[in-house]
C-alpha cells in the first residue's frame, strides 16, 4: 500500500501533514468510489450503536464550583488505536517529525481514519500554515505562539501536487490562526484550492477556515479560490463564547463570516460545528441552532467537549447518546441539509464528507443533465 507524504523544504520544520491513505487494489478503490456515488445516507454513520452503550448511573454534570474532575462515560471509551494503516502512519510520522489535525487536536476517532473504517479508506485532515496558532483557545491543545514561523511558500504547489496523485475525491484542507499575517493566510489558503483544481478539478474540496478576524475581503477570497465546501466552527453558545474561545473569535464575527460567505457565493456548501458539555443550556444550544440557520449555514455538527490536558477547560457535563439525537432530530426539522450529531462527532467528521460528497456529485449530475438538454 503507498503511503504518500510530501515534506516541504530541508530549512523549514516540517508540520505540516499532507497524508491520505487509501486501499491501492483497484477493485477496492473502485467498489469503494460507487458506494460513494450511490451515497451512503449519514444514518449508516452516526446511528451505530456502541457496544460500551449500557445503562449508566455515574455522575455526568459537576456542580457548580465543583473542581473534581467527571469520570469517562462508556459511550466515550474508544478502543486504543491499532492496526496496519494506523501503524505505518504514525511510524512515518515520527520518522519525519510531521503534525497531523488529528493528533494536535487530540481527535477521539483518530483510530477510526487512520485504520480506515469500515468503508476502506483511511483519511487525514490536511494542515496548512502550521501546526503553531496565534490565538489561544481554552478548549484546544494546539500549541500557540504571537509569531510563528513563516508558511511555506511552496505549500499550495507541493500539496496540490501530492493529492492530485492520490486518485481522491473529496480532501479537506484546515489551518490555524495566523493573526501575524497581513490577510490571515487566506491568499496560501486560496491558491492551495486553486493548485487542486488546476490539477483535478473533479476534487471536492472543503475548507475549514479562521475568521480572519471578520475581514469581509479575505472571506471572499477563499469563496472564490472555486472550493466546494466553506466550513467555520461557531464552537460554543454565544454566552460561553468570551470563556471558551480567545477574545478575538467573537461569536457574531463568526456568524458574519459565514453569512457572507453564503452571500458571495449561494451556491457554496456552508457548514459549522458546535461543542456541547461546556456549561450551555437546551436554550442557548437552540439559539445558536437558530442564529446558525439564520446565517445559511447548510451543515452543522454537534460533538461531545472532551478536555485535551489538565491545563484546558474541564468538562461541565458528559451529554447522553439520547440527547445528541434529540439535538439531531432538532437539526432536521430545522431544515438543515444534515445535522450530524453524536458523543464522538467532530466539525471534520468523515461522515460529513461521505454525505456532503454525494450531494456535491448530485448537484453536478444535474447541472450536466440540464447542460445536455439546452445543447440539444
Amino acid at each position: 500500500m503507498p503511503f504518500l507524504i510530501n515534506k516541504f523544504g530541508s530549512n523549514w520544520k516540517p508540520n505540516n501533514l499532507l497524508l491520505l491513505v487509501y486501499r491501492s487494489k483497484s477493485t477496492l478503490r473502485d467498489k469503494f468510489r460507487e458506494t460513494l456515488k450511490s451515497g451512503p445516507d449519514l444514518i449508516d454513520f452516526i446511528n451505530e450503536t456502541p457496544e460500551t452503550l449500557k445503562p449508566y448511573n455515574g455522575k455526568l454534570r459537576r456542580a457548580k464550583g465543583e473542581e473534581e474532575r467527571l469520570r469517562l462515560p462508556p459511550w466515550l471509551k474508544t478502543k486504543i488505536p491499532t492496526g496496519e494503516n494506523f501503524s505505518k502512519i504514525k511510524e512515518q510520522l515520527r520518522d519525519l517529525n510531521l503534525h497531523t489535525v488529528c493528533e494536535e487536536a487530540r481527535c477521539p476517532n483518530i483510530g477510526e481514519c487512520w485504520g480506515g473504517g469500515k468503508h476502506g479508506t483511511a483519511t487525514a485532515t490536511i494542515m496548512l500554515l502550521g501546526d503553531t496558532c496565534t490565538r489561544g483557545c481554552r478548549f484546544c491543545s494546539i500549541k500557540t505562539s504571537r509569531t510563528p514561523p513563516p508558511p511555506d511558500p511552496n505549500e499550495p504547489v507541493n500539496t496540490a501536487k501530492a493529492i492530485a496523485s492520490w486518485g481522491l475525491d473529496y480532501i479537506v484542507l484546515t489551518s490555524v490562526d495566523r493573526d501575524d499575517l497581513n490577510d490571515g493566510g487566506s491568499a496560501h489558503f486560496a491558491e492551495t484550492v486553486v493548485e487542486i483544481k488546476n490539477r483535478n478539478p473533479n476534487i471536492m474540496i472543503e475548507c475549514l477556515v479562521p475568521d480572519f478576524r471578520g475581514s469581509t475581503d479575505h472571506v471572499k477570497t477563499i469563496v472564490d479560490s472555486g472550493l466546494d465546501v466553506f466550513a467555520h466552527n461557531v464552537e460554543t453558545v454565544e454566552k460561553l463564547t468570551p470563556f471558551v474561545r480567545d477574545r478575538r473569535a467573537n461569536y457574531r464575527q463568526t456568524m458574519a463570516v459565514l453569512s457572507k460567505a453564503k452571500e458571495f457565493n449561494p451556491q457554496l456548501i456552508t457548514k459549522s460545528s458546535i461543542m456541547l458539555g461546556l456549561g450551555e443550556t437546551d436554550e442557548q444550544i437552540e439559539l445558536t441552532l437558530k442564529d446558525l440557520k439564520e446565517s445559511l449555514v447548510d451543515c452543522v455538527t454537534l460533538g461531545q467537549y472532551m478536555q485535551p490536558t489538565k491545563r484546558h477547560l474541564k468538562v461541565v457535563e458528559y451529554v447522553t447518546p439520547e440527547k445528541f439525537k434529540y439535538w439531531q432530530e432538532v437539526g432536521d426539522k430545522m431544515g438543515f441539509l444534515y445535522t450530524a450529531s453524536g458523543p464522538l462527532v467532530r466539525s471534520s467528521y468523515k461522515a460529513g464528507e461521505f454525505f456532503i460528497g454525494n450531494v456535491l456529485k448530485k448537484r453536478k449530475q444535474a447541472k450536466e443533465s440540464i447542460n445536455n438538454l439546452n445543447e440539444i
